[in-house]
C-alpha cells in the first residue's frame, strides 16, 4: 500500500481506505456471503483482492453481488429478522463508503441518536433513559415497524445526496440499495425499499434517514420533548397523558409522511408508576434495548426501601441467555477441568454483566445461581466420590474461596441458592 492516492480514475479513493476499511472488516470478522468467500479465504491473496476493489471503486465499475440472507434471533431476545450478509469484498467496499460519510454526517446527528455511533453505546441510552424519568411521568414507547424493510430509496437517496458532494458514494448507495437478497434455496428476491440489516453501510443510512425523518422534525417540532433513540428503538418522554397521546399521533403521521409505519400494538404510551406517581393507567411497564423499565424497590442512602420506576434485564433477554446457558449442558462436560469450563464461558458471562449489570444488577442473580448449579452438577458427574450433594457443595465452596476469580460471576455470586 506505497501508493495512497488513485491517479488516473473517475474517482479519487486512496488505496489506504481500502486498507484501513479491510482492517476493520477483519476485526468484526463474520460469516461468508453468497461467494462463500471467508476472512481467512480472502487474506490468501489479499493484496490482490483489495486491489480488485480498489481499482472497481475507482473507475466506478463496482457491483455489488446478491446479499445473503439469514434469519437471527433480535439482539435483545423477542423474534427474528433477516439479516443480510453481504461478500467480504462488498464489506470491505461499504466500509469505505461508510467511513467517507460518517465523517461528513457524525458530527451533525442529534446527541439523542445513540446506534451504531462512536463513543455511544446502548448503555447510554439506557442511562440517559432512567435520568429522564424524573422530570417527565409519560413515555411513549416507539416501535418502527420493519424499518430495514421499508425505508423509501429516494428518500435516502436525497438524504445522502444532501450531505456529500462525491458522486460515486451516492452511486455505490443506490447500487447497495437495489442488490437483491439471495434466500437459503439460492432464489433471488428483487426489492423496491428497504436496506439489508447488516450491511457495513446500513447503520450511517439508517441514521442518516431518521436524523432527518424523526430527530431534527422532533427538535423542530417538540422542542422541549426529550427522547432517546438507537436506530429504529426510541422512547419520547412527556409531562403529561395529554401531551404524550399527542405526540404520539403526531409521530405517527410524520412517519407516514416519510413512507414509515409505527407498529399499531408495540407501540405504547406508558406511565412511570413509582412511589411519588400514584396514578393508574393500562401501561405501567415497556422495553428498551433489552431492559425492562418498570416500578422496582431501590434503597436510599439511609437504607430506606421505596418503589421506584428503574430498568432492569427484561424478561424476554433473561429468557434468551437462560436457553443459551442451557445449551452449554455444562453438567456433562466432564471431559473439561474446570479452568477449562471458565475459559469456555467467560467471555459470555463478562459480556452480560457488563451489559445487563449495569442496571438493577441483582435481577442478574437468579441467572448467575442457576450456572454455579450447572457446576455443581459437573462436579457431581466427574467424581463419583464426590456424587451427594453435601460432599459436591463442599467442594464446590472450597473452590470459590481458593480461586475466587475463576470464573467471572464469581465476584457477584458465589452462592447456588
Amino acid at each position: 500500500m506505497d501508493e495512497l492516492k488513485s491517479s488516473g480514475k473517475s474517482f479519487d479513493i486512496s488505496k489506504w481506505e481500502v486498507w484501513e476499511a479491510w482492517e476493520k472488516v477483519k476485526a468484526n470478522k463474520g460469516a461468508p456471503g453468497v461467494d462463500g468467500c471467508s476472512i481467512e479465504d480472502f487474506e490468501k491473496d489479499l493484496w490482490n483482492n483489495l486491489f480488485k476493489i480498489w481499482n472497481r471503486m475507482s473507475s466506478g465499475s463496482y457491483f455489488p453481488p446478491p446479499v445473503r440472507a439469514v434469519e437471527i434471533p433480535k439482539p435483545h431476545g423477542g423474534g427474528t429478522r433477516i439479516l443480510g450478509v453481504p461478500t467480504v469484498a462488498d464489506r470491505i467496499a461499504q466500509t469505505v463508503v461508510a467511513a467517507r460519510l460518517e465523517q461528513v454526517v457524525e458530527p451533525k446527528f442529534h446527541p439523542d441518536s445513540y446506534g451504531y455511533r462512536p463513543g455511544r453505546s446502548a448503555l447510554d441510552a439506557v442511562g440517559s433513559c432512567r435520568k429522564r424519568f424524573f422530570k417527565a411521568d409519560w413515555v411513549v414507547d416507539l416501535d418502527i415497524q420493519k424499518f430495514f424493510d421499508s425505508v423509501p430509496w429516494n428518500l435516502m437517496v436525497k438524504a445522502v445526496e444532501a450531505n456529500t458532494d462525491q458522486r460515486w458514494v451516492v452511486l455505490y448507495v443506490q447500487r447497495w440499495l437495489q442488490a437483491p437478497l439471495q434466500q437459503p434455496n439460492g432464489t433471488l428476491q428483487q426489492r423496491e425499499r428497504g436496506t439489508p440489516q447488516g450491511s457495513a453501510v446500513s447503520p450511517v443510512l439508517a441514521n442518516l434517514f431518521l436524523h432527518y425523518a424523526f430527530d431534527m422534525w422532533m427538535a423542530r417540532e417538540f422542542p422541549t420533548v426529550t427522547f432517546e433513540r438507537y436506530v429504529d428503538d426510541a422512547v419520547v418522554h412527556c409531562v403529561s397523558e395529554r401531551q404524550a397521546v399527542k405526540v404520539a399521533a403526531a409521530i405517527g403521521n410524520r412517519l407516514e409522511e416519510v413512507g414509515l409505519r409505527l407498529h399499531p400494538t408495540k407501540t405504547r404510551i406508558v406511565y412511570c408508576k413509582d412511589a411519588n406517581r400514584h396514578g393508574s393507567y393500562e401501561h405501567t411497564s415497556f422495553t428498551f434495548l433489552g431492559f425492562e423499565f418498570r416500578v422496582r424497590a431501590a434503597r436510599s442512602k439511609h437504607g430506606v426501601t421505596f418503589p421506584c420506576f428503574l430498568p432492569a434485564i427484561s424478561k424476554e433477554a433473561l429468557k434468551k441467555i437462560s436457553a443459551e446457558v442451557r445449551r452449554w449442558r455444562l453438567n456433562r462436560r466432564t471431559g473439561h477441568t474446570f479452568a477449562q469450563l471458565a475459559r469456555v464461558i467467560n467471555p459470555s458471562i463478562r459480556g452480560w454483566m457488563q451489559y445487563y449489570g449495569a442496571f438493577y444488577r441483582s435481577a442478574l442473580k437468579p441467572l448467575l445461581q442457576r450456572i454455579n448449579t450447572y457446576l455443581v452438577r459437573w462436579i457431581r458427574r466427574k467424581y463419583k466420590r464426590l456424587a451427594g450433594f453435601n460432599k459436591a457443595k463442599k467442594c464446590f465452596q472450597g473452590i470459590t474461596q481458593r480461586y475466587p476469580r475463576m470464573f467471572a460471576h464469581w465476584r457477584w455470586c458465589h452462592n447456588f441458592w
